[in-house]
């Protein structure tokens, strides 16, 4: 059975930092290709941050500059650092993972970022 468990959210004020993980089980994260979305109350689920098997990268606009995601192929875990956080990054966070026709999703964490 596949998991995506997220950790890592919670409450903090503008200008703060979090780092969100994702642990996925049942599944070789190397071969997929990992994404970090949100989803703020009222909003469609946006994709945040991705990363290839290969190691490439892309950000929304909105977060370049101030996330960075990464992973570790040994702890088959996934990572998200969030810096300079502002209330309008206040969503819950879900873990992506994807391949083919594989499509995972983890239950998401909620982040709260005061002014």
């Amino acid at each position: 059975q596949v998991q995506l468990v997220e950790s890592g959210g919670g409450s903090v004020q503008s200008g703060g930092s979090l780092r969100l993980s994702c642990a996925a089980s049942g599944i070789m994260l190397r071969v997929y290709t990992m994404g970090w979305y949100r989803q703020a109350p009222g909003k469609q689920r946006e994709l945040v941050a991705a990363i290839t098997g290969f190691g490439s990268t892309n950000y929304v606009d909105s977060v370049k500059g101030r996330f960075t995601i990464s992973r570790d192929n040994a702890k088959n875990t996934v990572y998200l650092q969030m810096n300079t956080l502002k209330p309008e990054d206040t969503a819950v966070y879900y873990c992506n993972a994807r391949t083919g026709g594989e499509n995972y999703w983890g239950a998401g964490t909620l982040v709260t970022v005061s002014s």
